[in-house]
């Protein structure tokens, strides 16, 4: 192979891993930060009736963005915030989970998974992008696995990206009960 060849694919793959980068880091930037006034939404339940964003003043809200119903990650997370249900009822929160599944698949979601929190539907994928968390897997667009803390006033107070369906539910009781600690 000459050197030319090799200049050129070099220059190739580079440029390919530069655009990548920026890419991803602009998708990234499109995540609305802390302090920011959370971007308003509504969306229709798993009961196929419409939630607003809004209606929620004065309350907490956990508002979790997960890629597919009934996939053993979202699952999982699903499961977590369920059983964690009563400790962010005591705290002044709730959780909604939104993924761009249909209202009919959260339905079948939570009555096989007993869950009882709100699961809005974005089909749309609006809302979804609004909060920078559109992603592409195998060439479908889902959600990516990022949560963002809303205090009672409407403000974003912390944002998770990527998250560990594990154990992120202990991680939001817990920045929720230091932040509640120090407002309070």
């Amino acid at each position: 192979m000459s050197k030319i060849s090799i200049v050129l694919i070099a220059a190739v793959v580079i440029g390919a891993a530069l655009f990548a980068v920026r890419g991803f880091a602009a998708d990234e930037s499109a995540l609305p930060q802390v302090g920011q006034q959370a971007p308003n939404f509504t969306l229709n339940s798993q009961e196929g009736k419409p939630v607003s964003l809004d209606s929620f003043r004065g309350k907490w809200v956990v508002l979790y963005f997960y890629p597919k119903d009934m996939t053993s990650g979202c699952t999982m997370e699903a499961h977590k915030f369920q059983e964690d249900l009563p400790k962010y009822q005591r705290d002044n929160a709730v959780i909604l989970g939104v993924s761009v599944d249909s209202v009919a698949s959260h339905k079948t979601f939570c009555t096989k998974d007993g869950l009882s929190f709100k699961l809005l539907s974005d089909e749309q994928k609006s809302t979804v992008s609004k909060y920078g968390s559109l992603g592409n897997y195998m060439g479908m667009k889902i959600a990516k696995r990022n949560t963002f803390l809303i205090d009672p006033e409407g403000k974003i107070v912390k944002v998770w990206t990527g998250v560990d369906p594990s154990n992120h539910s202990a991680e939001v009781l817990a920045a929720l009960a230091d932040l509640q600690k120090k407002n309070g």
